[in-house]
């Protein structure tokens, strides 16, 4: 990881990375069953956290960019925290599951719910968006798994051989507009995060604001809107949700790529490159 990172920063590029320790999983618990509990102990925060750690201090000696996809594990934000403010060129993920579902509530075999990292108790989601407010994670992405519904609901419910990923593209800003709201945060802030953050990270130009000479890439949207989440009014190719059923406030009703209105059966979607 060292040695890539010293040639992305001869390119001024970026380094992302799955953060978890493969040496930890492997000495964890192995994933059996339809239990939640026994899945949340296969991948412990400590794998998360050991890895971070190693990206933190390959970062640190090389003086390239690193970015932490998809954080879950609270316990790692003190350690980030304190990176950035030593001048390690490091930003961080999180995703709307993890801002939103907690370990408590996830039935036992529901394996719509399995995702890598996990997603773990409720008192670990307070802290991550705690840890968006004071700026120690950088943004949040939707990380949207394209499981088929046979690899990712088995017939017995076995999280061990589910796979692990969670849909939250069409839903995303729905999901985290519902929860932000709740804690009195502001939705440009949330815009913020899901859009202009994401923008400057992965440096697309003209991107990430409303502004002139920008891509008109907007979204009308309603934020007193409500509704119930279903699966069979996804538009993702795969109907499988652990949001199923779920209430949320704030619906987008309208998008807008470059100045024209989104139409799903005309793919609008360009290739972009970074410019110097």
């Amino acid at each position: 990881m060292e040695r890539d990172l010293e040639v992305l920063g001869g390119l001024d590029s970026l380094l992302i990375v799955h953060a978890e320790d493969h040496d930890t999983i492997e000495a964890a618990p192995q994933p059996h069953g339809p239990g939640y509990a026994g899945f949340l102990a296969s991948r412990p925060r400590d794998a998360e956290n050991r890895a971070i750690a190693a990206v933190i201090e390959a970062a640190r000696r090389t003086g390239a960019r690193a970015h932490i996809l998809h954080l879950s594990s609270s316990d790692a934000l003190p350690m980030i925290a304190a990176a950035k403010a030593d001048g390690v060129r490091l930003t961080v993920e999180t995703c709307p599951h993890y801002l939103t579902l907690v370990a408590e509530d996830v039935p036992d075999g529901a394996t719509a719910f399995k995702c890598c990292p996990p997603i773990r108790e409720a008192a670990n989601r307070d802290l991550l968006w705690q840890g968006l407010v004071d700026g120690t994670i950088d943004c949040i992405v939707s990380d949207h798994s394209p499981a088929t519904v046979d690899l990712k609901l088995p017939a017995d419910g076995d999280f061990g051989t589910a796979w692990g990923g969670v849909s939250s593209l069409q839903l995303g800003l729905s999901l985290v507009w519902s929860e932000a709201r709740e804690r009195g945060i502001p939705l440009e802030q949330v815009v913020a995060w899901m859009s202009s953050a994401p923008a400057a990270v992965a440096r697309v130009p003209r991107k990430g604001a409303i502004a002139v000479g920008n891509d008109a890439d907007l979204v009308i949207f309603g934020p007193e809107d409500t509704y119930e989440a279903h699966v069979e009014q996804l538009q993702h190719k795969n109907p499988v949700s652990p949001y199923d059923g779920r209430g949320l406030t704030g619906r987008v009703r309208q998008t807008y790529l470059r100045g024209e209105r989104i139409h799903l059966d005309v793919p609008r979607g360009r290739f972009l490159t970074r410019e110097a």
